[in-house]
């Protein structure tokens, strides 16, 4: 039997977490995704699935937990908001160049630096370029509904397991502090540790055929090496961008316009879309959900079959660049955003595109 509750999106987090078997949670309280942590100590998963919940003495601290636990072959998370991730963004690159899989929440808040609690967009370049040094790149997936938050959790681990690779889940601070209907996925247990040493041969506990323990380690101090790895990661990217592009598609069939929107704002653009049908404006939706890989080559079909292209986020135009790339300017590519945790309404995101395509007016 389907179990339906009504929360919030950063405790739909929490609750998929524990139900997927989560080995360990290593977190440290920000707004707006505090409630990650707290609802995992509120259910006090140690004592039922044997989940390990910590509030570390940083988000410095909490990354490298999650680094430490992921060459263990564990599966292990943290959760943080916008400055926090900023904090977390070397033990993130360490565990990519590790080649671990583990999952990153970030709930976004505004920006840049302390900013406000309020929710923004504005950490897409920080997610999907590589918010820490070197050539890489994380798995990330964008929900824009609770039920989201809670099934990208056990997608976000398998695909993290799948190529051995960082993921994590983008979700604004709108998604995070909404109450939805979610239902929650089954329980599933924890491996032993014999399943972690026989699936994971590569981590510090698998079996290496040698006698002794992996070394997992990002240093490589020898350039042809250091090279040969990078050319692997790039393999390992091309894989991901080949089988894991996921979006959907809303009134694209007949459009003349398409608006391009991720998480909570492509809802706002869904409504908006609606009324422009019912007044005979024939606007179509893709909503990216893996910001990385992006929906490139399905937003290039698109643009070759109509006269434009609105972007809408909530920030200044991050997103915007990533769909100009695709469109390869084949027709115009405007930017609609608001910053500072102010969320447009579906009337301004219509004038918006009036004003950007008069003849629409």
């Amino acid at each position: 039997m389907e179990e339906v509750k009504l929360m919030k999106g950063n405790e739909a987090i929490a609750h998929a977490a524990i139900r997927y078997g989560v080995d360990g949670y290593f977190g440290y309280p920000i707004t707006p995704q505090s409630e990650v942590l707290e609802t995992l100590e509120e259910e006090m998963p140690w004592e039922t699935t044997g989940m390990v919940v910590l509030q570390a003495e940083s988000e410095v601290a909490a990354i490298n937990m999650v680094y430490g636990g992921a060459a263990s072959g564990k599966a292990v998370m943290t959760s943080s908001s916008s400055p926090g991730v900023s904090l977390k963004q070397e033990g993130i690159s360490y565990i990519a160049a590790s080649e671990l899989p583990a999952l990153i929440v970030n709930v976004m808040r505004g920006g840049p630096g302390l900013g406000t609690i309020q929710p923004s967009q504005a950490d897409y370049f920080q997610a999907t370029k590589g918010g820490g040094h070197g050539d890489y790149h994380l798995i990330v997936l964008a929900p824009a509904t609770v039920q989201e938050m809670a099934d990208f959790v056990g997608l976000g681990f398998d695909l993290a397991f799948k190529y051995r690779n960082p993921a994590m889940i983008l979700a604004d601070g709108i998604v995070g502090q909404m109450m939805e209907k979610v239902v929650l996925p089954p329980f599933k247990p924890r491996r032993t540790d014999a399943e972690i040493a026989e699936q994971c041969p590569w981590a510090t506990t698998g079996k290496n055929g040698r006698g002794h323990r992996n070394v997992v380690t990002s240093l490589e101090l020898e350039s042809p090496k250091m090279e040969e790895n990078n050319l692997r990661f790039q393999r390992t990217y091309a894989k991901i961008q080949e089988n894991e592009v996921r979006y959907e598609e809303y009134f694209t069939d007949d459009a003349e316009y398409i608006i391009v929107a991720f998480g909570s704002v492509a809802r706002i653009c869904l409504k908006a879309i609606e009324d422009a049908r019912a007044a005979g404006i024939k606007i179509g939706l893709i909503r990216p959900i893996t910001l990385w890989p992006y929906p490139t080559k399905r937003i290039a079909e698109l643009s070759k079959k109509v006269k434009g292209m609105l972007v809408v986020e909530l920030n200044a135009g991050q997103m915007v660049e990533d769909v100009r790339l695709a469109v390869e300017g084949r027709i115009p590519v405007y930017h609609f955003g608001r910053m500072g945790g102010m969320i447009p309404n579906p009337g301004e995101v219509l004038d918006a595109l009036k004003q950007d395509f008069p003849e629409l007016k």
